[in-house]
């Protein structure tokens, strides 16, 4: 999976159309796989990436999922993350008084597997990670390929985005809840079980809670659970297992790289901090 961030110290800059087509070229696909059905209305994802651009939302970091067949690269499942105009000016100068800026997630594919997705995200600075709400607290919008659909995306940012102050309270909310050494372990043990099955599972609690920069050592829950979502997604844990025939071996975790997989992690950990909010009181 090709996969470039745009961000860096300095002034953000946007992915622009050959940017995309070289990160994501399904995006810009001209025509619907064979695979889908004849009540299927092909309409690219890059005709909602013009509309989104043409109300203020640019388009920042691209991917899409690794295909086996080439034949099926120009229909796989892609993300598209975008920030509004005027959040482009935010960068690591001012991170020390927010560090957080509202973005919006696009998910489509081309083969049938997939509609048009829209979810609310939350972009960190200081660590460049990109998060995705979860539905319990903002509602994604499913919208099917008919000719309707650049309207309708436009009309779910805006729903979005009317949602998005009660994402920053519940943020500010997890910064006063301070975690003892147990809690922080209970949750990462919990987080561990996203991704591996506990009768396979090659990594530690405490890897989850590493932190790779001394402002990330807060006990608070709104830190630690960056900690773990950094940890969960990116990789590079370092482990140990048993293969085929029962010899433990050395193993690094991968960083995810699934479309399907990074929104699955993303939301599932971000209930998981929310429930773990809600025992706290």
């Amino acid at each position: 999976m090709r996969h470039l961030s745009a961000y860096g110290f300095g002034s953000l800059k946007v992915l622009d159309d050959e940017k995309l087509r070289a990160l994501s070229p399904s995006i810009f696909a001209h025509q619907a796989s064979s695979q889908t059905s004849g009540r299927y209305e092909f309409i690219p994802t890059s005709r909602v990436v013009t509309g989104l651009k043409n109300e203020g939302w640019l388009p920042v970091l691209a991917k899409e999922t690794k295909v086996r067949k080439e034949e099926n690269k120009d229909f796989c499942k892609h993300m598209i993350r975008f920030r509004h105009k005027d959040d482009m000016d935010k960068t690591f100068v001012n991170v020390a008084v927010n560090d957080l800026v509202s973005e919006i997630v696009l998910v489509n594919a081309h083969d049938g597997t997939s509609s048009f997705q829209l979810h609310a995200g939350i972009f960190r600075f200081v660590c460049s990670n990109g998060m995705v709400v979860a539905d319990t607290t903002i509602q994604n919008h499913r919208i099917r390929h008919t000719g309707k659909v650049v309207d309708d995306a436009i009309e779910a940012v805006f729903e979005i985005v009317e949602e998005t102050p009660k994402v920053f309270n519940q943020i500010e909310h997890y910064r006063e809840i301070s975690l003892d050494s147990e809690e922080q372990e209970i949750l990462a043990e919990s987080a561990l079980s996203l991704r591996w099955p506990e009768d396979d599972r090659p990594f530690l609690p405490a890897q989850l809670l590493a932190s790779r920069r001394r402002d990330d050592q807060h006990p608070d829950l709104w830190t630690v659970f960056n900690r773990i979502q950094e940890n969960l997604l990116r990789g590079g844990m370092r482990g140990r297992k048993k293969n085929s025939y029962g010899r433990i071996q050395r193993t690094t975790s991968r960083a995810i790289k699934s479309v399907s997989e990074d929104l699955r992690l993303n939301k599932a950990l971000w209930t998981l901090t929310e429930r773990f909010a809600a025992l706290k009181g």
